[in-house]
Formats: structure tokens, C-alpha cells, sequence
């Protein structure tokens, strides 16, 4: 079969199908920009079905022969960059009386074909503004859109299920006042941790099948994105790097420590090699850095960074029980929260520790978070009331915030009020940031 008719009967597919059924993301996505809107995030975290979500709300006021979906993943497409006008040809030989200045078009996995940026700008240009993408490899986007798509795209991130999205795909209402409905939170909580937030796993009840999954994942990840997209030659040393990463979750990350393990382990590889599995890692939303604050760029950007997984369930299915310690899983579920809040953080380091400062845009600071997965040892309270009220005093806060897993409480020290407030609250309720940005002006 010819190319053009596969694409004429993938778009006619998508016509006389149903929307798959889904439930409704918490990520806004605005609607009559005229703007290229490109979604990307790591594999399998639900960037189709936003899609999708955005189809249901178009049909509502256009029909369905005015919608251009397509997976660019699908086998049976394969296409080259300069086969991409296909596309525009069998759509128009199915409906030459529509207007293609009204439709809409939906490229999902969009970075499967190479140059596919000058396709998007003309069908932009010429035939209609209303484009949605998505995509896996955030630097592979990000750096084709600031130069072929300048000024025309605006880009969303699509991460696993929040905490919040994960008690409605529960059918679970958030209450902290009703304690039926706090057991039920809780318990939900704890399946968060182990199991983490991709959409598919959520009514998989074999928690066997779950882990094989998660580790399918990250098989893709580790051939499709990182070996294959990347031409990745020295795989041996691509798979230890990976592992030692994801036994770093939530800890400073030693790239010269790790070059001088596989240099003992008779692995030849240079050192800047692993600086570009690093960024690769992060390109493919399998791992995200923290800076440490520094007011001097060159310490932000080269210095000491910590190193946050994408998912617990995915970390706990790769490295044996994460969760044992909890403290550790619950501060990379706050990192996430707070990237998908699009806060601008750091962590202090300074003879003492604060787990994350959020900075606002003109580099004042608002907010300093401890995170702590309880308070009752006298010892740990001491260490996480320190470092917070250090943190404090450096950047001339007058409160704090501490996360920890079920406690509630305020305590006041050397004239710091601290909020203890416990993890459901914090990623089912808004209020900290405007609670803290109230305080400080």
C-alpha cells in the first residue's frame, strides 16, 4: 500500500472511532491562542490522552472531520521529513470541501521524524495556526522550537499523575477533615510511593505485573531514546551510569566519583562522556538536577547538583525498596510537585541543609521547605529545624515550611515561624505559596 493511503486510512481510522475514554487531567491548557502547542514528558505519562482531553473540548463546537490526529510512532507510517506533505495531500483528497484554515492538527511522538520542525512551521504559516505536539526528548524540542518555531509555539510539561490527579483516577475526594476519607487518602498514599504515577498502572491490581511494566518503561527509555536516538556505543557503561543515578535519587551526584568507579572497574570512558549520559538522562525526563543556591551563575549552573528520579513506582521497580526509606521517596514526590507548580527552586548546602528554596523571578526568595518524614526523634527535629531556620535567616525569611508525612503543628524558634504541615496537604492544596508570599511582602 502506497504511503498516502496508509495516511488517508489512519485518518479515516481516527474519524470513525470513538475518543478513548479518560479521565481529565489537572494541567490547563489553553485553547485559541493560535500558537503551536507542544506537549512533551517522559513516555507513557499520559501526553496522548491531554490530547485527547483537548479533541473532546474542540468536538463540543467543530466536527470530527476537521481534526488531523496522528501518531507518528505508528509502524505503519514511517515517515521521512520530505514525505510529511503526504499528510496534506490525503487529507485533502478525502475532504476536498473543508476548509483546512478551520481544522486542527495533532502530531503525537512528533520527533520520531527528523526536520520535522520546517514541516510544522509552513503548515503553520500557510495553512492553519492550530497545531498541537508532543514529544519525549525535552532538548531535542526545546532546541528545535527556539529556532525553526521561534515565537510561534508555547511548550507544556506533561509529568505522571500528581498526588491529586492520582486520588481522582481513585475515585477518592480529598478531605483532610473527614477521617474515613483520610484513611482512604492515606492508604492511597502509600500505593503512590511504591507504585508511583503513570496513568496506565493506576487499575492494575497485580503489583508483580506492575513493577514488569515499569521496567518496560524504562527498557524503551534506555534503548529507544538514550541508545538508539543518541547512537550510544559504550552500553556497558551507559547501563552502570543509569544505575548508580538512580541510587542517587534525592542525593548530590558525583559525576568524577562515578568516572573514577568504572575507571577501578577496568571500563574505559571519558569523563565528559558521562557529563552527556547525564544531560541525555535528563533530556528524556528520566532524571531532573538541582542547582545549589548560589547568587554567582557559574556555581549555579557547574556546581553541586541533587538528582531527582521522575518516579518512585519506576525507581522502586529498578532499584530494591526505594521506599524502605520513606523519607527519601517522599521528598523526590515534593521535587516533582514543586517542578509541576513550575516553582523556581534551589537546595542550600552551607554547613547546614534545607531540602528546597523557592526563588521568584527577579531572584528574591519566598518560601523554604524541609522535608521530613517525621518529627518525633529529637534528634532529626533538632537537624530539620536548624537547617531550616538557617536557611531563613540567609535569605531573610521570617517563616518556613516542614513536609512531613502526618504530622500537623507550628512551632516558633529565634523568632521563625515554622509550618508543619503533612505531605497530603501539600500536594492536594494550593495554599502554600500564596500563603508564604503574603507573608513576606
Amino acid at each position: 500500500m502506497k504511503k498516502k493511503d496508509v495516511i488517508k486510512s489512519l485518518i479515516r481510522e481516527f474519524h470513525h472511532r470513538a475518543i478513548p475514554d479518560f479521565i481529565p487531567r489537572l494541567i490547563p491548557i489553553p485553547d485559541g491562542l493560535d500558537k503551536i502547542i507542544t506537549l512533551i514528558g517522559p513516555r507513557r505519562s499520559g501526553k496522548t490522552f491531554r490530547l485527547y482531553q483537548i479533541v473532546a473540548e474542540i468536538l463540543k463546537t467543530h466536527h470530527k472531520e476537521s481534526i488531523i490526529f496522528l501518531n507518528l510512532e505508528d509502524e505503519r507510517l514511517d515517515l521521512s521529513v520530505h514525505e510529511l506533505d503526504l499528510i496534506i495531500q490525503a487529507y485533502r483528497e478525502l475532504y476536498p470541501e473543508q476548509d483546512l484554515s478551520e481544522c486542527t492538527f495533532f502530531f503525537d511522538e512528533i520527533q520520531n521524524v527528523t526536520g520535522w520542525e520546517k514541516f510544522i512551521r509552513r503548515v503553520y504559516d500557510t495553512l492553519s495556526p492550530h497545531i498541537f505536539l508532543t514529544g519525549s526528548n525535552a532538548k531535542m524540542l526545546s532546541s528545535e522550537i527556539s529556532t525553526s518555531l521561534r515565537g510561534r509555539s508555547i511548550s507544556y510539561e506533561i509529568f505522571p499523575l500528581s498526588f491529586k490527579e492520582y486520588l481522582r483516577f481513585n475515585n477518592i475526594s480529598y478531605d483532610r477533615y473527614i477521617p474515613e476519607i483520610q484513611a482512604q487518602i492515606y492508604n492511597a498514599l502509600d500505593d503512590y510511593m511504591e507504585y508511583g504515577g503513570f496513568p496506565e498502572l493506576v487499575n492494575i491490581q497485580d503489583k508483580e505485573i506492575k513493577f514488569k511494566i515499569l521496567q518496560e518503561y524504562y527498557q524503551v527509555m534506555l534503548f529507544r531514546d538514550l541508545i538508539d536516538h543518541y547512537a550510544i556505543k559504550n552500553i556497558v557503561a551507559l547501563k552502570y551510569f543509569l544505575k548508580r543515578l538512580m541510587a542517587s535519587a534525592t542525593k548530590e551526584i558525583s559525576v568524577n566519583r562515578i568516572f573514577n568507579d568504572l575507571k577501578s572497574a577496568d571500563i574505559r570512558i571519558g569523563k565528559n562522556s558521562l557529563y552527556l549520559f547525564l544531560d541525555y538522562a535528563e533530556s528524556i525526563f528520566l532524571i531532573r538536577t538541582l542547582p545549589k543556591l548560589s547568587f554567582k551563575l557559574p556555581v549555579r549552573e557547574f556546581g553541586e547538583r541533587k538528582l531527582y528520579v521522575i518516579d518512585t513506582g519506576l525507581l522502586n521497580s529498578l532499584i530494591y525498596r526505594f521506599t524502605a526509606d520513606r523519607g527519601k521517596a517522599v521528598e523526590n514526590i515534593v521535587y516533582w510537585e514543586l517542578q509541576r507548580r513550575q516553582e523556581h527552586i534551589f537546595f542550600i548546602k552551607n554547613g547546614f541543609e534545607c531540602d528546597f528554596v523557592s526563588m521568584s523571578t527577579d531572584g528574591s526568595a519566598y518560601n523554604a521547605i524541609q522535608v521530613c518524614m517525621d518529627l518525633h526523634d529529637s534528634l532529626t527535629r533538632k537537624r530539620e529545624i536548624k537547617g531550616l531556620i538557617s536557611a531563613c535567616r540567609k535569605l531573610h525569611l521570617n517563616r518556613g515550611t516542614i513536609i512531613s508525612f502526618d504530622e500537623r503543628d507550628e512551632i516558633t524558634e529565634q523568632g521563625i515561624n515554622i509550618k508543619v504541615i503533612p505531605l497530603p496537604q501539600f500536594l492536594c492544596e494550593n495554599e502554600i505559596r500564596d500563603t508564604m508570599q503574603q507573608s513576606y511582602e
